[in-house]
């Protein structure tokens, strides 16, 4: 059974960074995709950023784009979400999913499998 566990979250002013980790254990991961999503009370859950495990392409949410990156090491079977100039509006539940194929990782219906969330909060 494939489990993901984050971990990174924390309190930050505005304007400073944090770094998430995501460590994926119980299946092979070549084949996968992996994103990041975030959650506010009352709102959907919301894409933030993914990457193909195997090729390592990435994608991002326009609203993350040029602060926070994507990465994984494939050796600890582990991804990261560096986030850097954090706002307040970034203050969320993250969510570390995990999709058994590189297709549709924009999208939150299309994943298999999710961690149970690490909290950002980013004080103005």
């Amino acid at each position: 059974q494939v489990q993901l566990v984050e971990s990174g979250g924390g309190l930050v002013q505005a304007g400073g960074s944090l770094k998430l980790s995501c460590a994926a254990s119980g299946g092979t991961f070549s084949n996968y995709g992996m994103g990041w999503f975030r959650q506010v009370p009352g709102k959907e859950r919301e894409f933030v950023a993914a990457i193909s495990w195997s090729v390592g392409s990435t994608y991002s949410a326009d609203s993350v784009k040029g602060r926070f990156t994507i990465s994984r090491d494939n050796a600890k079977n582990t991804v990261y979400l560096q986030m850097n100039s954090l706002k307040a509006e970034d203050t969320a539940v993250y969510y570390c999913a995990a999709r058994r194929t590189i297709g549709g990782l924009t999208q939150k219906e299309r994943y298999d499998y999710w961690g149970q969330g690490t909290q950002v909060t980013v004080s103005s």
